[in-house]
């Protein structure tokens, strides 16, 4: 088992506050495992009995049920019926269906529409159950409708929100082990998504991360935003791959895209789309800063992938540029650690050879 130290921290130190744990983050990067096997051992080292720790899979055609709101929250509260404190874990917590108030339907539950007034739906479960003085409660969700935008807005200060990254290269090499540099060269190439790090040969490691996205993050874009096609998609995230690192902005990319595609983008569709893999946790923006002014400034922002091998995979694994990958893992080794990060850019002068002052551009991170 991979462990996940920084994130087992979080848990001990949040538990039981009184607030619901929301676990978030780019989906296979091990949000289930964290919670039910890690936390779930730590939970029984420390005393916590078996039949206390309550996991519930809503993926699991057996608890299809559980889907309905009122279901879950009844099937929650039967589990918990002694004084003690029970520790829940709601795995894929997005599955439960938004109902309408059945006060207004006659007592029946019926499925909710977009607009529909008295909806009743998983947020209303989670903070009803964490209110109660016998039950912890963990959610996990997938990105389809756990983004990292719906979270702040649904839960506001209500809830603690966890947020799992890839594993870090600390991580990596503690499970890993051996050579620190031939560690580090596989981590550059290959990240440090759970499951591709679990897999043993490098092309295992290229198929299952190439298909991540066919299979997985393109499909939960597509369903999130309501869009029927993923080839501008497509085009747009392997050219955000090849500018990793770089300074741009949505003019340039439909610029790239209008010469690789020989067809039209409007900038606004770039930006869009851009935001999409956002808040699927694809991608991190991080926003050019005026070093002597102390001011964010202009349109121009560079664009990091949550995981040097999904970043990669877009490229095939093929021509990739050193600076950029080592670059990119910088980046979220920074953030991981807690790290606020910015671009900067500031002019320098020097002399060349014969003695002339020339000024260059330098760009750093902050």
């Amino acid at each position: 088992m991979i462990e996940r130290p920084k994130y087992l921290r979080q848990l001990i130190d949040n538990k039981d506050n009184g607030f619901p744990k929301v676990i978030t983050g780019i989906r296979r990067c091990g949000k289930s495992s964290l919670l039910k096997e890690i936390y779930r051992n730590y939970l029984l080292s420390i005393g916590v009995l078996k039949e206390n720790i309550i996991s519930i899979e809503l993926d699991d055609i057996n608890n299809v049920k559980y889907r309905d709101p009122f279901e879950l929250n009844k099937y929650v509260l039967e589990k918990c019926n002694t004084n003690s404190m029970h520790y829940v874990f709601i795995d894929e917590i997005q599955l439960v269906n938004t109902i309408i108030n059945p006060v207004y339907t006659d007592g029946k539950h019926v499925i909710a529409k977009n607009g529909d007034e008295g909806a009743i739906g998983f947020v209303e479960v989670v903070l009803g159950l964490s209110r109660k003085k016998n039950i912890d409660l963990y959610v996990t969700g997938s990105n389809s409708k756990m983004l990292s935008s719906d979270i702040v807005t649904e839960f506001r200060d209500k809830a603690i929100n966890i947020h799992l990254q890839p594993l870090s290269f600390e991580e990596f090499f503690n499970y890993k082990g051996g050579y620190k540099t031939e560690a580090f060269e596989e981590y550059l190439r290959y990240g440090g998504m759970p499951l591709a790090v679990l897999k043993n040969s490098e092309q295992e490691k290229k198929e299952y991360l190439t298909r991540l996205f066919e299979t997985t993050y393109f499909k939960d874009i597509l369903e999130h935003n309501n869009l029927n096609k993923s080839e501008s998609l497509d085009e747009l995230c392997t050219i955000l791959s090849s500018e990793c690192g770089h300074l741009i902005n949505a003019d340039k990319i439909a610029n790239i895209y209008e010469s690789n595609k020989k067809e039209n983008i409007d900038k606004a569709t770039v930006s869009k789309y851009i935001n999409f893999f956002v808040d699927a946790f694809i991608l991190n923006p991080v926003e050019r800063y005026d070093l002597k002014g102390k001011n964010r400034i202009g349109a121009l922002r560079k664009y990091y992938f949550i995981d040097n091998g999904l970043r990669n995979a877009r490229l095939n694994f093929s021509s990739l540029d050193e600076g950029q990958m080592l670059e990119n893992l910088v980046y979220n080794e920074l953030i991981y650690n807690g790290y606020t990060v910015n671009v900067g850019v500031y002019d320098k002068v020097e002399k060349n050879k014969n003695g002339v002052s020339i000024k260059k551009v330098m760009r750093l991170i902050s």
